[in-house]
């Protein structure tokens, strides 16, 4: 029996019952944040049955703890330190595309982290303990270059790029107020990233 032609691109899997239920969770949470989300209304988003959210997540806790691990997962695999290239490639340019990438690739996702983070409580502590790890695999990876100066806090070295980075997602209104236009188009995006990278360069990294 002759096969027909095959597609030269793989086709992606269609995500299973108990991540349509994840997305969901997460798509309500950035937009109406977690204490507004009901397990109802997450099933209603997934088209799912109320039984069926109850069969993967059997209280609201887990299902936010699933939401979070994901967003961190998510992050951490387009920002972390192990994938980071070595010299000459210029890793801090490198570390400031990948946060624009993941940006634009995932928005619902920054907008899940800056309402976690203004949210605080426990939900706002994991996903900010969690940003903290992944910061400073990033300052461990360029002191290991020999690329930080001498003379910084390690604890700020981690904790200042998070910042000016991620707090730019918490004062996003308040930014676009500034800007006139959205903040996640192409052109402020590479603004804002050009911006921060020399902040950071000029204050963290050994000058030629």
């Amino acid at each position: 029996m002759e096969l027909g032609p095959q597609s030269p691109y793989p086709t992606s899997p269609e995500p299973t019952s108990e991540e349509r239920i994840r997305d969901a969770a997460l798509e309500s949470f950035a937009s109406h944040g977690v204490a507004a989300t009901s397990m109802r209304m997450v099933a209603d988003s997934a088209n799912v049955s109320i039984g069926l959210v109850q069969h993967y997540f059997k209280t609201k806790a887990a299902l936010v703890s699933t939401v979070d691990q994901y967003v961190l997962r998510v992050i951490s695999d387009a920002l972390g330190a192990a994938t980071m290239p070595d010299p000459p490639t210029d890793a801090l340019d490198e570390a400031g595309n990948r946060l624009t990438k993941l940006t634009t690739d995932h928005p619902v996702v920054i907008n899940y982290l800056g309402r976690a983070l203004c949210e605080g409580g426990e939900i706002g502590s994991v996903v900010f303990d969690g940003l903290v790890a992944i910061s400073t695999a990033q300052r461990e990876h360029f002191h290991e270059q020999g690329s930080l100066r001498a003379d910084l806090d390690p604890l700020w070295a981690a904790l200042n790029p998070l910042i000016l980075r991620v707090g730019a997602f918490i004062l996003r209104p308040h930014i676009e107020r500034h800007l006139g236009e959205p903040f996640f188009t192409p052109n402020q995006l590479q603004r804002w990233d050009e911006s921060v990278t020399k902040a950071l360069r000029e204050g963290f990294f050994r000058q030629p």
